[in-house]
């Protein structure tokens, strides 16, 4: 088997020849990780390479799976996770150079204990944008993340070195974290699929309103395997949901017949979708048509700008966290000067501002679920653009988060929302299709994108080189 194939095989190809001993854990990590450093230069999408410690992890799993006792669908596979995911030992920078000197966390995040509890070959972390919050790969402390679908085109964020490194080859799976499209809009610039779960069905810390850990990976079964993994209830999270002990992975395939699936073009307000975009939404649309599925327009009940609001809270949520940082000069090097500059508006709100918007989020919250009302799920697009240049916080540099808006709202809502490649522009850049169901039906959401998935007219040709 060449590197290439191994490194492009699936979890569940993976596993079956770790038990049937065809693969080791420990041969696998030595070429994930030859990979990974020869590909990260051009890329930069991970940083703090722990190659000692993944060696000590893969042969413990090679032991575990030798002895017939594999502690699940991650035993020994090498894989990666956000700089936002605090694991013990590990740097925790959140993307901004002046917390550069920070101490190693003294804490695991609920997603390192669940990873490390099932075997899972950590390796390095991944990059991000400052604070989390720009949709975009530029960090001050990381620098620029690039996609290596091309090289001069965004990642997408904030989740950035998750999406760049698994469509790259450097790991099988990644988790990321999400506050108003951050898994699934880097997994959509980069060719993956990626799901938001319902709000606290992976459990996360800091404890959040908005915010949740996903799972990251090549293919609507990975993730699912990796969700397999996530679920669990955690107290420290007054968000978290009981664990429900679906092995997602086991119970993908559905028929699609007679499902009511609703068809979004138009948030009602700010971005429309490019041409590109909501030609590859309306595809989807017919191939669920075609096997069986009702398939019509919806409307979204939307006509103010629903993400100002966001955007509001968002940005006082930035300026305490600016505020909060280790003495420094303010310079590029230390934070990002979009991101500070935003944040920096934060301070002019006051508390009444700040009330006021979480109460038009509400409203908002409200229309949106009662327009899901008789729907079983909603497509749309992911993002309304296809990309934008690498160097570049959004599209647009005074609002970098506003191309969120077909993302951030299912944030508020707390859904389930996925995202599945469905086409490429001349470009040969991936087209994220996002698939929004009820809260609590991650497994639906999840066999409705695998069912896309399948379906696709093509196959996927993964940049396990970057192209220029």
């Amino acid at each position: 088997m060449s590197a290439a194939e191994l490194i492009g095989m699936s979890l569940a190809g993976l596993t079956e020849a770790y038990a049937s001993r065809a693969l080791s854990p420990v041969e696998v990590l030595r070429t994930v990780l030859g990979h990974a450093e020869a590909i990260n230069p051009a890329i930069n999408a991970l940083f703090c390479f722990r190659p000692e410690q993944a060696m000590a992890s893969a042969q413990g799993s090679e032991a575990r799976w030798k002895a017939g006792a594999a502690l699940g669908p991650l035993d020994g596979v090498p894989m990666t996770v956000k700089d936002s995911v605090a694991m013990i030992g590990w740097p925790y920078f959140h993307g901004i150079g002046a917390n550069r000197a920070l101490p190693p966390s003294n804490y695991d995040s609920p997603p390192a204990i669940a990873l490390r509890e099932a075997g899972a070959v950590i390796f390095a972390k991944t990059t991000m944008p400052d604070c989390g919050l720009m949709a975009s790969g530029i960090s001050s402390l990381h620098g620029v993340t690039r996609n290596p679908w091309g090289l001069a085109w965004n990642t997408g964020g904030s989740s950035a070195g998750a999406g760049a490194s698994v469509a790259a080859g450097a790991g099988y799976v990644s988790v990321g974290t999400d506050i108003a499209g951050s898994v699934r809009l880097p997994a959509a610039h980069c060719g993956l699929a990626g799901l938001k779960p319902t709000h606290g069905r992976v459990p996360h810390l800091p404890a959040d309103t908005m915010r949740m850990a996903g799972p990251m990976g090549r293919s609507v079964d990975d993730i699912a395997r990796l969700l397999t993994v996530l679920t669990r209830q955690d107290e420290r999270d007054t968000w978290s949901l009981p664990a429900d002990g679906v092995r997602y992975q086991e119970h993908l395939k559905r028929d699609v017949k007679g499902l009511k699936i609703g068809l979004l073009t138009d948030m009602g307000f700010g971005m429309k979708a490019e041409p590109a975009v909501r030609s590859a939404v309306e595809a989807a649309g017919k191939l669920l048509a075609s096997a069986g599925a009702t398939v019509e327009p919806f409307t979204s009940p939307l006509i103010d700008d629903a993400y100002a609001p966001i955007d509001l809270f968002l940005q006082v949520r930035g300026y305490l966290e600016y505020a909060s940082l280790p003495p420094h000069g303010d310079t590029a090097r230390d934070i990002n000067p979009y991101v500070r500059a935003w944040c920096l508006g934060g301070a002019k709100h006051s508390g009444a501002d700040l009330y006021r918007s979480l109460g038009q989020i509400a409203k908002m919250k409200a229309a949106l679920l009662a327009a899901f009302e008789g729907w079983d799920y909603v497509i749309a697009p992911t993002l309304p653009v296809v990309n934008f240049p690498a160097e570049e916080p959004g599209v647009s540099r005074e609002m970098p988060l506003a191309h969120t808006l077909f993302t951030a709202m299912f944030n508020q809502t707390c859904q389930p929302a996925s995202t599945v490649c469905m086409a490429f522009d001349s470009r040969h850049l991936p087209i994220g299709v996002q698939v929004i169901g009820h809260r609590f039906d991650d497994l639906g959401v999840l066999q409705v994108t695998k069912a896309l998935e399948d379906m696709r007219s093509f196959a996927m040709d993964w940049p396990f080189k970057p192209r220029p």
